[in-house]
């Protein structure tokens, strides 16, 4: 029996995740309002939430709850989930390829608009450093344009298809107002700022080389982002420092 209502908390919470009701670095109800609202024991909604962790949709920072992760992706409707890190290393790898050729077509291809949006999405990523809900939807506002500027549909699909959960939201972003957070980088608003400094430069190197009408520099900008994301992710998961930055 128990068995039964941990099943159907779980598939509660995930669907809430999946389809945005429990947004991307929102915190889940309480313990005793999962206990209330579903008529269980706390040794269930511990069991449910334990599996959600194991799932990569949920993360729990001591003493402050549990928090929404980024849902599972769907890579261009073929119907394979994201949940692992190694499924986050390989959606990499098909990122960098299409990413990367998308980037050198839009700097031949852009307009003056795709230029605008790129800077007002860098700029709003930079600003609310401190949401990481928000701070997804512009990483990813950022990409979409990059793809958009390209002028190859192909590639607009492939990244609409994807969708914000391309962009991995790490237990590090959660971690970043804690105190008990041991990411690559460390704890703290500080540590919050220098990551975000990092993936906002990386994002500019992108936007100026595609201003510059220069596809060679603009692949390699893109590539060199995308390099760094799979090191941030790697440290993170790895739960240490890293060895050295790309």
């Amino acid at each position: 029996m128990s068995r039964n209502l941990t099943a159907a908390l779980v598939e509660d919470l995930r669907a809430r995740i999946v389809d945005g009701r429990i947004a991307p670095g929102e915190r889940l109800p309480s313990e005793s309002t999962l206990i209330a609202e579903h008529g269980v024991s706390r040794t269930v909604v511990r069991e449910a939430i334990a599996r959600l962790q194991a799932e990569g949709l949920v993360h729990t920072r001591r003493g402050s709850g549990s928090f929404a992760l980024t849902p599972p992706a769907d890579p261009a409707g073929a119907g394979r989930p994201v949940r692992t890190v190694q499924d986050r290393l390989h959606l990499l790898a098909f990122r960098t390829g299409v990413e990367s050729e998308a980037a050198a077509l839009a700097a031949t291809a852009h307009r003056p608009q795709h230029l605008a949006a790129m800077q007002s999405a860098l700029e709003r990523f930079e600003r609310e450093s401190g949401s990481p809900a928000a701070t997804l939807g512009h990483d990813f506002d950022f990409h979409r344009t990059v793809a958009e500027a390209s002028g190859n549909p192909y590639c607009v699909d492939a990244i609409n298809g994807l969708g914000p959960a391309m962009i991995a939201m790490p237990p590090q972003r959660l971690d970043a107002t804690g105190a008990d957070a041991d990411g690559p980088e460390g704890a703290g608003p500080e540590a919050a700022g220098r990551r975000t400094a990092r993936v906002a430069a990386e994002h500019r190197a992108v936007l100026e080389a595609i201003r510059a009408g220069d596809p060679l520099a603009a692949a390699a900008a893109m590539r060199l982002h995308l390099a760094g994301s799979r090191w941030r992710l790697e440290a993170e998961a790895g739960g240490g420092p890293p060895e050295r930055a790309p």
